[in-house]
């Protein structure tokens, strides 16, 4: 099996966090976002995953050899793709095209799942779908009676589906899909200036190959902060649930800790209350603080302060009233 996940985007909906780290590599529940969905992918296929091909804009070498080393700690071999033009979906695993071959998954990688981990062996491919009430937003995927994916919807303005395509691809054949992606560039087939992804799948679907919803239980978005910070707490549930959470290592003075909470090695309470659903960073500070359903870096030091629904990045400083905040790394914010 291979897997190509697609993340050259510039993250610019979570800056200031993505002007130092890319956002796949930002640390949400103890691991870097891509780190999580490599290992949920790799469950999926039991274990038995041969490559890993990230498609990246010039992140630097520090932030590329990090991805190797995932896909390494899996038992894969890691590979490096640039897409230096932001063409679409569809050009981002084009510039993967090596990995297109035999059974292959494709994941966006500011997506996380919960899913049941098997993967159909009749069909020609699973679109991992999750019910939604605004479809409006989304792309969809529309069914016939026997459950097969018919067609594919972007932002359909009419009601036509409440299932929507979260990111999440798997292909039994990946030579056929890159023959569909190859046609729509070399035929210049783009919508909205970019070479799309769900029109290669469609050309699959009218050429007789059975394409099927797999439904997700659970999908965690990373774009923004403040869907950056539920998901935090959401994974943190989740890992909580099947015994993955790490044992906390810090320190603790008159302080108290309400679950579920990572709390990175190294790190101080003094007269503070945690939790729930709060990530710290290693060897982080919190004095004379309250802090709930936040995610906070590396060496930050948060005092005299309510924190709530923030993300504060490592080496941060904090202390004031304000409840939500997003406070970059190395910053300092003082009432």
């Amino acid at each position: 099996m291979n897997i190509i996940i697609p993340m050259a985007g510039m993250g610019k909906r979570l800056r200031p966090h993505t002007l130092v780290v890319p956002k796949p590599l930002l640390s949400v529940a103890g691991k870097p976002i891509v780190h999580h969905l490599v290992e949920d992918l790799a469950a999926m296929c039991n274990g038995k995953v041969e490559n890993i091909y990230f498609v990246v804009g010039r992140f630097g070498e520090e932030a590329e050899d990090r991805l190797l080393k995932t896909a390494e700690a899996l038992g894969a071999r890691g590979h490096i793709c640039y897409q230096d033009e932001p063409l679409g979906t569809a050009h981002a695993v084009d510039r993967a095209r090596e990995g297109l071959q035999g059974p292959v998954i494709i994941a966006f990688a500011d997506t996380l799942f919960r899913a049941s981990f098997s993967l159909d062996p009749s069909a020609d491919g699973v679109l991992y779908v999750k019910h939604i009430d605004n479809p409006e937003q989304f792309g969809v995927v529309k069914l016939n009676p026997a459950g097969h994916i018919t067609d594919f919807v972007e932002k359909p303005k009419e009601p036509v589906s409440n299932l929507a395509m979260i990111g999440i691809y798997y292909f039994k054949n990946g030579e056929e899909l890159r023959t569909e992606i190859q046609w729509l560039l070399d035929n210049d087939q783009r919508k909205g200036g970019e070479y799309q992804l769900p029109d290669a799948f469609a050309r699959l679907v009218e050429q007789g190959r059975v394409m099927l919803p797999g439904e997700v239980s659970d999908w965690m978005d990373c774009g923004n902060y403040a869907a950056t910070v539920e998901t935090n707490g959401r994974l943190l549930q989740h890992l909580t649930l099947e015994g993955r959470l790490p044992a906390n290592k810090f320190q603790s003075i008159n302080s108290v800790v309400i679950p579920p909470c990572l709390i990175g090695e190294g790190a101080v309470l003094r007269n503070a209350v945690v939790g729930p659903h709060v990530t710290l960073g290693a060897g982080t500070i919190v004095e004379s603080a309250v802090v709930t359903d936040s995610l906070v870096g590396a060496s930050a030091q948060i005092s005299n302060a309510i924190v709530k629904n923030s993300l504060i990045g490592s080496h941060a400083r904090y202390s004031g009233p304000q409840p939500s905040l997003s406070l970059g790394d190395f910053s300092t914010h003082e009432a």
